[in-house]
């Protein structure tokens, strides 16, 4: 994957912090990740991430509604059964940065 293009980060309202912040403690919950990660490659029903993740189904849902109401995933009906993907590709786009950045080697000399 290429590295962003770095861009000048303007200042950022104290609103939209809190938001980053709840986003991202939402989303650094070992179990909600998992879900998430199930969801990027294509759309998922409750019962297959539960199945695949070895979770409980209503565990599954109730993750799924915190991760729906925050924007990060969507839910689709088709038939009896709701599947579930990633809102838009800004959510892969965190994960694959997050990973890559996890997977670089550490400089402790150039880290600040």
């Amino acid at each position: 994957m290429q590295p962003r293009k770095q861009t000048a980060t303007p200042l950022i309202p104290d609103d939209t912090i809190v938001q980053l912040a709840d986003l991202f403690r939402l989303m650094g919950d070992p179990t909600r990740l998992r879900i998430i990660l199930a969801c990027l490659a294509e759309p998922i029903s409750v019962g297959n991430i539960a199945t695949r993740l070895d979770l409980s189904p209503s565990l599954v849902s109730h993750h799924l509604r915190l991760l729906k109401a925050a924007r990060v995933l969507r839910a689709e009906r088709r038939g009896k059964q709701i599947f579930y993907s990633a809102l838009d590709a800004h959510i892969s786009c965190v994960v694959d940065d997050m990973v890559a950045h996890i997977g670089e080697p550490l400089d402790i000399e150039g880290a600040d």
